[in-house]
């Protein structure tokens, strides 16, 4: 979803600054973090900013600070997560001690959790609460039956042609049934498909745990079965398509009816899969990868039935460890967690166990925490930020030289429907229907996966739930939904050092103003532009002006991908191509939001900092964040989010506004000549 060496000099080549007046140290905002809401103690100012801001701004954090042992990168995002998740913890823990005595959603999140942590009665039922699914696996005598198998909600299980229900993207008022392609156990294709060393030591690990998972469960001939599951998942691999072309929601969808989606590849078992998901009325679909249907489809039907029963077999057990014995859980860990992410221990089993409510019983959950953690003036703050947002938003917009009026018309009409949810939704998910068990830690998470596909289900053929949330208010996040035109904000992001009622407001427009730019800006990305203001995916755009946009993205995406954060690692400037135009146009939109509220009056200079240094370092702060070298490769390689310093460093070297704040200068290493910076918004 980032000069003079001297506290003092910091305010050389601002303009602005000669003519604010110093606050006293009697007015500054009490604000939680810092004297204003920066962390001023985590820089290392003796690094000018144009060298490096990352460092500059909080270099001194970086030092000083550690990666916790049961995490695979620290930052600003995960110490609010764990705040987060410490404080779900409380209304779980009281939930779960109050036992029979509690009722409806308190009983449920209480069992569910409770449930979780009683690894004495997982240990005393074994693999036996797993001895259902694994003998129907074992019972599979055809294609059709691997087929049914990979649809049934109760097994979770991964599928190379996978099924799902969506909001249609050219009809924003029906759900439809969604085609793509899945089935990999690795972050992604390249993991499988790069010959690199380091690749194919990983691959040659991953089969070592397929074997000694499949040996603790008592599976015969384990390493045959490994080397059959690797090399099967190798040949889904090699089907996929790249991961940057996946993001190109023109190729990604393709309407098509049953018998289209027969033609198409006559070698899947539609029927079968369709039927066993409860889909058997769905008359048509939308395919994503549509051109490695046919390939797959291929494989399905080329690949033994023996060999799709190795496969499920283990993606069964992997799929359901934390809810199975420790032998198998900790096998699990041991290479996703430790081997492929670096991670050097497990997560408190409590830890998991929130996040497994989470998973299983959100919104529950969140009704609570929203009752105890977000106040209606934050919500009322917040709701005044994003209009500020828009206002600067529109402004920007207009001044565009890039776009023709025309364009600007529907842009404009789009940013003023933007629907802004905040916190938490107005209308609370209903989970009566789901059946808790204290003890049962394993039938809890399957009939959590089968209430979850039941309730799609029955959306279908039912108008669109635009109340409904993607995310739960305690998630430390935020996104945009495309479809529904709509920026969301859960509760739990709403606070320091994102959000401060009590902390300057040029913090505050540097971090949340930030966050809610880039949520805009999604609007208006390279993928999320193509959707109207009413969210129908269509060309509203002069041909003139997608060759604008395209060639300033162009210029963007080259610069990221210049970005090496590890040795024959690089950012891949395509697949972040969308959430690099979100930063780059959320923090300069924040920053004209911002400079509209000061009303044409200087900012205030506190401790020696300028307004303007004030909203950057806020940004930066926001993105301070340590990587173990593992999860910072499987993030470079699969993830469209660049890694955190290019947030900072890859942004700020393109806003103006930044070079006069800190005197940045050519010659610093991010000095950027003018005509080389990229004014996309």
């Amino acid at each position: 979803m980032l000069t003079p060496r001297r506290l003092t000099a910091l305010c050389v080549g601002i303009a602005a600054t000669t003519l604010s007046v110093l606050v006293s140290a009697a007015n500054l905002p009490s604000a939680t973090i810092g004297r204003f809401g920066v962390d001023t103690a985590g820089a290392d100012l003796a690094v000018r900013a144009g060298e490096d801001f990352v460092k500059h701004s909080g270099g001194q954090w970086q030092a000083t600070s550690q990666l916790p042992s049961d995490r695979t990168r620290w930052g600003s995002f995960d110490k609010l997560a764990d705040k987060s998740q410490s404080d779900v913890r409380d209304i779980l823990e009281a939930a779960a001690a109050t036992g029979a005595k509690a009722s409806g959603v308190e009983r449920q999140i209480g069992d569910f959790y409770a449930s979780f942590l009683d690894t004495a009665a997982i240990e005393a039922r074994g693999l036996a609460p797993a001895a259902a699914g694994l003998a129907d696996i074992a019972a599979a005598r055809t294609h059709d039956d691997i087929a049914r198998l990979m649809a049934r909600a109760d097994l979770g299980l991964p599928a190379p042609i996978d099924l799902s229900l969506s909001l249609d993207e050219k009809n924003p008022n029906r759900y439809v049934v969604a085609v793509s392609h899945g089935g990999l156990a690795l972050p992604e294709r390249d993991f499988y498909l790069r010959d690199d060393e380091q690749f194919k030591t990983i691959r040659s690990q991953y089969a070592q745990h397929i074997e000694r998972l499949l040996t603790v469960a008592g599976q015969p001939e384990a390493a045959a079965s490994a080397r059959a599951i690797l090399e099967l998942e190798t040949g889904i691999a090699q089907r996929h398509w790249p991961i940057a072309e996946r993001r190109d929601r023109d190729k990604t969808y393709n309407a098509r009816t049953r018998a289209q989606l027969r033609q198409l590849a006559p070698e899947f078992p539609w029927d079968a899969a369709l039927t066993t998901a409860g889909l058997a009325g769905a008359k048509s679909v939308v395919v994503s990868e549509i051109t490695a249907m046919a390939p797959l489809a291929q494989l399905f039907r080329a690949t033994p039935v023996s060999t799709w029963q190795q496969y499920l077999t283990y993606h069964y057990l992997r799929q359901r460890a934390s809810v199975l014995p420790a032998a198998i859980d900790n096998e699990v860990f041991a290479f996703f967690g430790h081997t492929l992410a670096g991670q050097p221990e497990q997560r408190a089993r409590w830890k998991r166990a929130v996040d497994a409510t989470n998973r299983g019983l959100g919104e529950a959950v969140g009704q609570v925490y929203v009752a105890r953690h977000f106040t209606p003036a934050a919500k009322a703050q917040m709701q005044q930020l994003v209009e500020n947002l828009r206002q600067a938003y529109g402004t920007r917009i207009r001044g565009v030289d890039w776009m023709s009026p025309d364009t600007k018309k529907t842009a404009l009409l789009k940013l003023a429907t933007f629907r802004p949810k905040i916190g938490y939704p107005d209308k609370w998910r209903d989970y009566s229907a789901l059946q808790v068990s204290r003890g049962d830690a394993f039938g809890n998470a399957v009939r959590a996966s089968v209430f979850e596909w039941q309730r799609q289900l029955q959306r279908l053929n039912k108008p669109t739930d635009r109340e409904e949330w993607g995310m739960s208010p305690q998630t430390v996040n935020a996104y945009y939904n495309p479809v529904f035109n709509e920026i969301v904000f859960p509760a739990a992001i709403l606070q320091p050092p994102f959000f401060d009622p009590a902390a300057d407001p040029a913090v505050n427009y540097g971090a949340i103003g930030g966050v809610i730019g880039h949520e805009m800006g999604h609007g208006f990305d390279d993928q999320g532009a193509k959707s109207d203001q009413n969210g129908v995916l269509r060309a509203w755009w002069s041909d003139r002006d997608v060759a604008a946009f395209q060639k300033l993205g162009d210029r963007l995406a080259d610069q990221y991908s210049a970005f090496e954060p590890l040795p024959g690692i690089k950012v891949n400037g395509r697949l972040t191509l969308g959430e690099n135009i979100g930063d780059l146009g959320g923090l300069t939109v924040a920053h004209a939001a911002y400079r509209l509220t000061l009303a044409d009056k200087p900012a205030p200079v506190l401790d020696g900092f300028s307004g303007d240094q004030r909203f950057f370092l806020s940004w930066a702060q926001v993105w301070r964040t340590l990587y173990r070298d593992q999860s910072l490769r499987n993030q470079t390689l699969s993830d469209p989010h660049s890694p955190a310093m290019y947030r900072v460093n890859g942004v700020v070297r393109n806003v103006d506004a930044w070079y006069a704040a800190f005197g940045v200068q050519p010659g610093d290493a991010l000095y950027l000549k003018p005509e080389d910076r990229v004014h996309i918004w």
